[in-house]
């Protein structure tokens, strides 16, 4: 089975673009976790306060575009549009290594 995996960071320029990162990611995780074919969904702080880690994990490319879709269209995509992403997006088969599988 081909699954999707988006691996790398989010990267806030200033301590404001970091207060609204934290504002609105807890309703993110939530609503991206619940999604049909999100295997693993993980945003974590690192040591630096303005950079996130980002590790996502869908069953197949159609349920990870549809997670894109809605994303860009949320209010976390909106208030979040202008601060940079570092990731990288490839098709692995099997899980993503270190993922968490949602149960």
């Amino acid at each position: 089975m081909t699954r999707i995996a988006l691996n790398g960071r989010l990267v806030c320029a200033n301590a404001e673009q970091a207060a609204t990162v934290a504002r609105h990611l807890p309703r993110h995780i939530e609503l991206s976790r619940a999604e049909p074919g999100c295997v693993s969904f993980d945003v974590r702080g690192t040591a630096d306060p303005l950079v996130w880690s980002v590790s996502e994990l869908f069953t197949n490319r159609v349920t990870f575009d549809a997670h894109q879709a809605r994303v860009r269209a949320s209010e976390w995509g909106l208030a979040t549009a202008d601060i940079e992403r570092d990731y990288v997006v490839i098709a692995v088969e099997g899980s993503w290594p270190g993922a968490v599988e949602e149960g």
